[in-house]
């Protein structure tokens, strides 16, 4: 000490030692970083440097020197606005969900009008395309992910998963349906010579098998809810966003699903309706299809490009090269590898959890009862709508219908949640399924008794077991994804 206060006794030197400080205590110091001042070692006159540099700078004093000053104290609206660096990657992922929802809708209505309005089929094989085709579907693809997720890495996997779902519904609307109205493809006569051979009770699995694309239409639809939004949606998300951002930006993520509900509802009923405006013989509903299918691959398009743009230009540079400081600062932190697990592992792993077995009981069960109303509903709609454009253009009203009565059932469920908690908002859904299945089932089993009484309002029996199924669906899923979907996550 005392040989450097002797060092220390002209102004120069005094001046560079005090420049020198700030650094010397973030090396030397006790993990306590000051605040640098504004005046740094590169601004210091020219005059100062030789004295500062007769000696090798640390590496940590760099580091040091390279800290950037905090962000400006922003006022007014713009204070309002999240920050710059947690806007460049929200904003693509809500774009991603937006169009991922998009096409959930037009997918979700596709299918069911494909499969009800086949010929020789009905609403009746629903339960049996659910059990014989879903159900080892989703078996055959849960191998096929896992054995492609062991060995591509996270990028390479969501580019095939998703490019494979858009080729198929690309091709169909542009290939495959063209060539079924041709009369290729479909095995009608096989099918017809099984119905006269075989009892009425197989006329549900024959239609399956009779229109097999729309089989295949209808499992690949179906998986794209639970692959592409559950599995590589949500999945991506959760490995970006910090849990503060997850607090944040996750609620608003479900009302903008809700907003894609209500665009793609009218979409397809907009789409739907164009028949009327074709010249004759043009057929209107494969017009129609093709105009969706070519939706669902811009917008997939529009998915691929937002998750590249994330992987490209916000998370690379968020994280670093090889290790190297951030924008922030901070060192990215390295992720732990995450142990690879068989099937069989996976299956005793779930099961194993008592929490996990209680709600894949509600899940299961919700879907039980659902389906039960569904089927039925979709039978009466078919005999209400038997042509498929107008069948598709009731499905997109219906589907706006579930957006808005979503929007207005979250903001009840918050209210919900704030006084009653959790086990009053879980046993709202199940309650609604209920009293709207009992009200629906009431009036099909009552057949004509309020027919003369219904004629008086200009409705028939049938269209008021539409309309109260058709309500009876729309309450019971914006209760599912307002209130059941938020207590099963949480």
């Amino acid at each position: 000490l005392e040989r450097s206060a002797m060092a220390l006794r002209s102004p120069r030197a005094l001046a560079c030692a005090l420049l020198c400080l700030p650094a010397s205590i973030a090396w030397h110091g006790s993990g306590v970083r000051p605040r640098l001042p504004s005046t740094s070692l590169a601004s210091a006159p020219l005059a100062l440097r030789p004295a500062l540099h007769t000696r090798a700078a640390p590496a940590r004093l760099a580091a040091a020197a390279a800290v950037p000053e905090p962000e400006p104290q922003r006022s007014g609206w713009r204070a309002r606005l999240p920050p710059a660096n947690e806007l460049r990657k929200i904003v693509p992922l809500a774009i991603m969900f937006f169009c991922i929802l998009f096409n959930y809708t037009i997918l979700r209505d596709t299918k069911d009008v494909l499969v009800v309005t086949a010929p020789g089929s009905s609403a009746e094989a629903i339960p049996f395309l659910k059990t014989w085709v879903n159900l080892p579907g989703a078996v055959g693809f849960t191998v096929l992910y896992s054995a492609l997720a062991n060995r591509m890495a996270p990028q390479a996997l969501f580019y095939t998963v998703l490019s494979t779902f858009l080729a198929f519904f690309g091709a169909f609307g542009w290939l495959i349906y063209p060539l079924v109205s041709a009369g290729l493809l479909h095995p009608v006569a096989f099918a017809s010579k099984l119905a006269a051979a075989l009892p009425a009770g197989f006329a549900a699995p024959i239609a399956v098998c009779q229109n097999w694309t729309y089989s295949l239409f209808y499992l690949l639809a179906n998986m794209w809810g639970s692959v592409v939004v559950s599995l590589l949606f949500w999945g991506f998300a959760n490995e970006v966003t910090t849990v503060s951002e997850a607090k944040k930006y996750y609620p608003l993520f479900g009302m903008f699903a809700n907003v894609a509900l209500v665009f793609s509802g009218q979409f397809v009923r907009y789409v739907s309706k164009l028949h009327t405006s074709l010249p004759a013989g043009v057929d209107g509903w494969g017009v129609a299809l093709k105009l969706l299918m070519s939706a669902v691959v811009a917008s997939g398009g529009v998915i691929m490009a937002a998750f590249r743009y994330l992987n490209v230009a916000v998370l690379k540079e968020a994280d670093g090269s090889d290790g190297a400081p951030s924008p922030s600062g901070k060192l990215a932190p390295k992720k732990k590898k995450k142990p690879s697990m068989s099937i069989g592992e996976s299956a005793r792993h779930l099961a194993s959890s008592a929490y996990i077995r209680s709600l894949a009981t509600l899940v299961i069960c919700y879907g039980m009862a659902i389906n039960l109303v569904e089927v039925t509903w979709k039978s009466k709609l078919k005999q209400a709508f038997p042509d498929p454009s107008a069948y598709s253009a009731f499905m997109g009203s219906f589907s706006s219908a579930t957006g808005v009565a979503t929007l207005a059932m979250m903001l009840f469920g918050r209210f919900v949640f704030r006084k009653w908690g959790w086990g009053t908002a879980a046993m709202i859904t199940p309650a609604v399924l209920l009293g709207t299945g009992v009200a629906f089932f009431a009036l099909c089993l009552t057949g004509n008794t309020f027919a003369p009484l219904l004629s008086t309002v200009g409705l028939t029996p049938l269209m008021l077991a539409v309309f109260v199924g058709a309500a009876q669906n729309i309450v019971s899923k914006a209760a599912k994804y307002s209130l059941f979907d938020p207590c099963k996550e949480m």
